[in-house]
């Protein structure tokens, strides 16, 4: 169940394809600054992974040094999907007050974690799908990259719900 309380708002087809995340224009706050505490947060975990990847690299005598895009993948990966299933935030989210909800606004269980992580990689892989993620953060009104689109998730504020 959604952690929302808001009007039932239905798009020009009479459909709710968001009925569960708060509306952009009524509930602005949950949405204000999202994109760019996103922005912090990425490079606070970015700064998370690389310092476990050394860690990692130093704990097997330099070997994992030779191995780092394998061992940054796999890192990444596992923290990403961990951190999301277990409160819908990486600890960069965390830190920046902001979390991911599903399109019923319910946090992320571990399957969803794992897709919006996938679909993160992907986007990550290929420059122009990346660009493209980036300008509809900066456009959409829910902030929603092009993962976030396909899985119908969104970044909120977490203290405008709370």
């Amino acid at each position: 169940m959604s952690d929302y309380s808001h009007a039932d708002h239905r798009n020009d087809h009479g459909r709710r394809p968001y009925w569960g995340l708060p509306d952009p224009v009524t509930q602005a706050e949950f949405y204000a600054d999202v994109t760019l505490k996103r922005l912090f947060a990425w490079l606070i975990d970015v700064v998370l992974i690389a310092a476990l990847c050394v860690l990692i690299s130093l704990l097997t005598f330099g070997i994992g040094f030779f191995l780092w895009g394998l061992i940054y993948l796999a890192v990444s990966f596992v923290y990403r999907v961990t951190t999301l299933s277990n409160a819908s935030a990486t600890l960069g989210m965390r830190l920046t007050a902001i979390e991911l909800r599903t399109h019923r606004g319910e946090r992320f269980d571990r399957t969803t974690a794992a897709l919006h992580t996938l679909g993160y990689f992907v986007s990550m892989s290929t420059f122009v799908v990346q660009l493209i993620s980036i300008v509809m953060m900066c456009t959409t009104p829910r902030g929603q990259s092009l993962v976030d689109m396909m899985l119908g998730t969104a970044a909120v504020n977490r203290a405008a719900g709370r």
